[in-house]
C-alpha cells in the first residue's frame, strides 16, 4: 500500500488525485491529522487514517502495511520540523515501508537565510542514515507562492518587494504528477533528485512585464529594501517569524539558490512544465 501524508493539503491532495488515475484507490492509505477532512477520499475507497508527525504513536497505525511512505513536509520550522519529519521516517521505517519518499526543496542549503531550506536539509540527512531506501524530491519553488507574494501588486499595479533574484518558479500541478510517477517506480530518482523545475527562471521584473503584457496595462516593479517591506508586513498583522521567514525567501533568491532548472521534471511528465505565463493568465483573466 501506498501513504501519503498530508492528504488534505494543496500537494498532498494533488497526489492522491494523481495516483487515483494510477492505481486502484485500495492500494492507496492518506495519513492526515483530522480525518473529518478526508471524506471524499474515503468515499472513493481511500483508506483514510488519522496520523501526526508530533504523534509518533498515531503514524505506526496510520502506516501500517506500507510498502511506501510519500511525506509531505510539515509547514512549521526548526528543531521541531526536524523532529518531526525524523519521527515520520522512524515510524515508516518501524511499519516495514521499503521506501520512503520525501517532499524536500531545490533550495535545500544549510546555510540558507530561508528558514525552511535548513530542515529540508537536516531531513535529508536522516533519510540517508535510516536504513530504508529513499528519494528526496528536491521540488521548485511553487509558483503559488509567487502569486501570493504578487497578489496586492498585481491588483494595485505596483509590485513593491525587496530586491530579488532568478526562481524556477513550479506549478503543484506539476510536482504532483512527478511524485505519483515516482511512486510508480521511476528510475532515476532514488536519493536526492536533480532539482524538479519548470524551464525558466524569472525574477520579479520579469513576472512584472509579463503581468503588464497579460494584463494590458502597466504593473510596475519597485525594489524597497527588507527591513522596509518586514516593516511593511509586521503593521498588515504579519507575525515577526512570518515576516523573518518572507524576508528570507527574497535573501535566498538574490543569492541564485533558486535560479537553477534542470530538464528531469520535463522528462518525467512527457511534456514542458507549465510555465509562469501560463499561471499569470490564468490568474489575470479570472
Amino acid at each position: 500500500m501506498i501513504i501519503v501524508t498530508g492528504a488534505t493539503g494543496q500537494l498532498g491532495g494533488a497526489i492522491v488525485a494523481q495516483l487515483l488515475a494510477r492505481v486502484p484507490a485500495n492500494q492507496i492509505g492518506v495519513s492526515v491529522v483530522d480525518p473529518a477532512k478526508a471524506t471524499a477520499l474515503a468515499e472513493q475507497g481511500v483508506r483514510v487514517r488519522r496520523g501526526d508527525f508530533a504523534d509518533p504513536a498515531s503514524l505506526a497505525d496510520a502506516f501500517e502495511g506500507a510498502s511506501q511512505v510519500l511525506m509531505v513536509s510539515t509547514d512549521t520550522t526548526g528543531e521541531r520540523a526536524e523532529r518531526m519529519h525524523t519521527q515520520a521516517i522512524e515510524a515508516a521505517g518501524k511499519a516495514g515501508a521499503k521506501r520512503i519518499l520525501y517532499t524536500s526543496h531545490m533550495g535545500a542549503r544549510p546555510d540558507s537565510p530561508f528558514p525552511p531550506m535548513p530542515d529540508h536539509v537536516a531531513t535529508e540527512e536522516a533519510l540517508q542514515s535510516c536504513g530504508v531506501a529513499f528519494t528526496s524530491l528536491r521540488n521548485g519553488f511553487y509558483a503559488a507562492n509567487a502569486l501570493r507574494l504578487l497578489d496586492q501588486g498585481l491588483k494595485s499595479g505596483e509590485i513593491y518587494a525587496p530586491e530579488d533574484g532568478k526562481v524556477a518558479w513550479t506549478t503543484h500541478a506539476d510536482l504532483a504528477e512527478a511524485a505519483a510517477i515516482a511512486l510508480g517506480g521511476e528510475r532515476g530518482l532514488e536519493g536526492l533528485t536533480p532539482p524538479l523545475t519548470a524551464a525558466e527562471a524569472l525574477d520579479f521584473n520579469d513576472l512584472a512585464a509579463i503581468a503588464s503584457e497579460i494584463a494590458g496595462r502597466q504593473i510596475k516593479r519597485i525594489v524597497v529594501s527588507d527591513a522596509r517591506w518586514r516593516e511593511t508586513l509586521i503593521s498588515h498583522g504579519a507575525p515577526d517569524a512570518q515576516a523573518d521567514l518572507l524576508v528570507g525567501i527574497f535573501q535566498a533568491s538574490r543569492r541564485g539558490d533558486f535560479a537553477t532548472v534542470d530538464p528531469t521534471l520535463e522528462r518525467l511528465l512527457g511534456r514542458p512544465p507549465q510555465t509562469m505565463r501560463e499561471v499569470l493568465t490564468a490568474t489575470l483573466k479570472q
